[in-house]
């Protein structure tokens, strides 16, 4: 089971009632040019989904909107959506996320998964003790990250590779990993510390691409991401 990095979308929201999943494709800078075009970031794999005719998601209410043209520009994209024909139009939606909704995505093969399908599954170890759930996915620059929350036992990091993440069950909603020593902090340590696994363990020591199982476009450009993430509470030895 592998998946590709830094592909198609990241979770936003919290669906609930059958309200639509929002999934994160990219973000508008600022207007270009005086056609009403605005430079958008690419934040998902599967760019050629933008294209004219597609409906987009615009901003924190999710407005409705739809491509008009689109054209590469440095690395990522000239935009223009409907409606927005001068400068000021464009300039109105400066600095704002794109979406498309989960029913939109393009489907995986098998055995890839999109990270916001598995926020919330259950985490446990090789005899199906728990371990807590998985709260977030982390993405280092080498391997993904778990973030699987304990309650009142703080955060676990647990680096998504082949030695570490055994297996994921979708219909359990379960993730069976294997702990290597220091995942799990000491009880005398008391709450709310983060485990003080080595960051070379998270990190350097898997720098070829192992099992990811998620797929998710914002990536942490090094490891000072995740000692910032933490408050510095991650240790750089045993």
């Amino acid at each position: 089971m592998t998946s590709k990095k830094n592909s198609s979308t990241t979770r936003s929201g919290s669906p609930t009632n059958g309200e639509p999943v929002y999934l994160v494709v990219g973000y508008l800078r600022r207007a270009h040019g005086v056609r009403g075009e605005m430079i958008m970031e690419v934040h998902t794999d599967f760019p050629e989904r933008l294209k004219p005719q597609t409906k987009v998601f615009v901003g924190g209410d999710y407005q409705p909107m739809t491509i008009a043209a689109v054209r590469g520009y440095s690395g990522g994209l000239l935009v223009k959506l409907d409606g927005l024909d001068t400068p000021e139009d464009a300039s109105r939606y400066r600095n704002q996320l794109v979406y498309v909704t989960a029913a939109d995505r393009p489907k995986l093969p098998d055995g890839r998964y999109y990270h916001h399908e598995l926020i919330g599954f259950d985490v446990v170890d090789e005899e199906q003790n728990s371990i807590g759930k998985l709260g977030e996915i982390m993405q280092t620059g080498a391997n993904d990250v778990y973030v699987v929350t304990r309650p009142d036992q703080g955060e676990i990091l647990l680096p998504v590779v082949p030695s570490v993440v055994l297996s994921i069950e979708t219909e359990r909603r379960l993730i069976r990993v294997h702990l290597l020593d220091g995942l799990i902090e000491e009880p005398q340590a008391g709450p709310g510390i983060v485990n003080k696994m080595p960051i070379s363990i998270l990190t350097s020591h898997y720098l070829i691409p192992g099992i990811e199982y998620g797929i998710l476009e914002y990536r942490a450009s090094n490891i000072d991401y995740l000692i910032s993430r933490f408050g510095g509470r991650i240790s750089y030895g045993r």
